[in-house]
């Protein structure tokens, strides 16, 4: 572990963490029998709240209009105005107060009212001391609780995490590690504490840093022993994966490739498809090299490296130099490895590039549910990736990583996409979802120097007398040694590491202050090669 990290650890776990209230919070209680109720009155006090207290609905409306309260507690039968009546008139006044009713009545439809009413707790009389502080604490309290929970649970995990990389880690570990640290990043995101999410941050760039060295040390072999242990890639992601679900379903099987999803995109969408699909399966697989599009994503319809490709489909595939563009016959290289495979699937490819597509998919969805199989490509993740490069409001907006995800998430929700996976779920279906690379913020530059005809990726290069440092890449002098096309005997690839993008020494610092901290992919680190691999069936 970086003494400077453990330093930071430290300092944080020795903070001020009282769970004193930082300000008295003022609490209206209304109830015709406000009298029995001294003894919670007065144990509430005790605990340092301040409690403002009336007969009935009409006079709690009259104070709360006139004062600034954090919380109510409405007794739900009272004369005059009723309960639910006052609770009626607070919400549309401040909707965003929290309202607690507590009824002798146990009726189930009084109880639906209030819920429907947006009520924040729901209490039955008679109440104890210690129902009232639980109530309070769970609606003003929650956000700091939770925080210094989730807070103290990372502590822990920051020790063990910080172990675990120290060792020699398998593929399996490594997969297992950025689970974790995926999980805190999303956990601590929600706590919103900086100072934690900031440690977290510096532990996942220490776990890209050691990962890279991992990789460098191990995909070649990977490539050259495919029988032995190692990671389900892209090249194999049909046999070992999407194939077996296929056999296996008896129902339609849809298979729905985002490009360019992270595992932590896909865990912000994994609760709302909850909602209309049971998941089965929620695993990850590594995207070849490099972890652009053209490779990756080909490598998965053909079941083939991309040496492989160009070997059995000369006219078809298109290297870095050649014009036109990359992924345009995904169609045919699906079509060959089912064939290949002697599967007898009757099947259709929908790529997806614009919202008029999008439209268009969600009207289609009865015609594909004709077939065993359909491939549905999406594109949005991968264009909002670029935009935040190229648009000066996207890069605003994503302007982090939280932002980021927020920015998918809500894509998501009023997307085409997310319409007509609703229509899907509505018939008994096999899903699939999954993505052919992932992306990284990138923010330390590396310099590059190379002919006009070097590739313009910022994470990986490929091209003749290419001048660099060697510390900084993963280089592959021979492109046959990672099965990469050759189209010069001096051609070689070079991989950006961690979150390092190349740069050219001309105008280099116009250069890096217009790419740092922009989202790209094709080289190497965590989130651009453990990618997400999920299967669903409908409830």
């Amino acid at each position: 572990m970086n003494r400077n990290n453990f330093a930071t650890f430290e300092s944080r776990k020795t903070a001020d963490t009282s769970t004193d209230l930082m300000d008295t919070i003022r609490i209206l209680w209304a109830d015709d029998e406000i009298d029995l109720l001294k003894p919670h009155l007065l144990f509430l006090q005790e605990k340092g709240y301040d409690v403002t207290t009336t007969t009935n609905g009409g006079d709690a409306f009259e104070q709360f209009k006139k004062h600034n309260f954090d919380i109510v507690f409405l007794d739900e039968n009272m004369p005059g105005l009723s309960g639910l009546e006052t609770l009626s008139r607070i919400k549309n006044l401040k909707p965003e107060i929290p309202v607690i009713m507590i009824t002798k009545s146990e009726e189930e439809s009084i109880m639906e009212e209030a819920i429907g009413s947006k009520i924040a707790d729901f209490l039955i009389k008679p109440v104890n001391p210690n129902q009232i502080l639980s109530s309070l604490k769970k609606n003003l309290e929650n956000k700091r609780l939770i925080s210094e929970k989730t807070a103290s649970a990372y502590q822990q995990e920051f020790r063990n995490i910080g172990m675990t990389l120290s060792d020699k880690l398998s593929w399996k570990e490594w997969i297992d590690v950025y689970r974790k640290l995926v999980y805190w990043e999303l956990e601590l995101q929600k706590s919103n504490d900086e100072s934690m999410y900031d440690i977290l941050t510096t532990q996942k760039s220490e776990a890209n840093k050691l990962f890279s060295k991992f990789i460098e040390n191990n995909y070649l072999s990977w490539l050259k022993n495919p029988d032995k242990d190692i990671p389900v890639m892209s090249n194999q992601l049909m046999k070992k994966k999407i194939l077996p679900v296929i056999d296996e379903s008896p129902d339609p099987v849809f298979m729905i490739l985002i490009d360019n999803l992270r595992y932590d995109q896909w865990k912000i969408l994994q609760p709302i498809l909850s909602e209309y699909f049971r998941i089965n399966e929620d695993e990850l697989y590594f995207s070849i090299l490099p972890t652009a599009t053209q490779y990756s994503r080909n490598a998965i319809f053909a079941g083939l490296m991309p040496s492989e490709i160009e070997a059995r489909f000369p006219n078809l595939w298109l290297n870095d130099e050649d014009e036109g563009g990359k992924n345009k016959h995904e169609h045919d290289f699906l079509a060959d490895t089912i064939k290949r495979f002697r599967k007898e699937y009757k099947f259709s490819y929908t790529k997806v590039t614009n919202h008029q597509e999008g439209k268009d998919l969600v009207e289609n969805v009865p015609n594909l549910l004709q077939n065993k199989f359909n491939v549905i490509v999406y594109n949005f993740v991968d264009m909002l990736s670029h935009a935040r490069t190229e648009m000066e409001m996207i890069r605003e907006l994503a302007d982090d990583e939280a932002a980021y995800r927020s920015i998918t998430l809500s894509w998501f929700e009023h997307s085409p996409l997310f319409e007509a996976l609703k229509k899907m779920a509505e018939k008994k279906i096999r899903l699939i979802i999954t993505t052919d690379h992932g992306t990284i913020r990138v923010k330390e530059p590396t310099k590059i120097v190379g002919d006009k005809t070097v590739n313009t990726n910022l994470r990986y290069k490929q091209g003749r007398n290419l001048n660099y440092d060697k510390k900084e890449v993963f280089e592959v002098k021979n492109p046959a040694d990672a099965m990469l096309p050759r189209q010069h005997l001096s051609q070689a690839f070079v991989f950006a590491k961690q979150d390092n993008f190349f740069a050219y020494p001309n105008n280099f610092n116009y250069y890096v202050t217009y790419y740092k901290n922009t989202l790209q992919h094709g080289g190497i680190s965590l989130e651009e090669m453990i990618i997400p691999f999920a299967v669903l069936t409908t409830k």
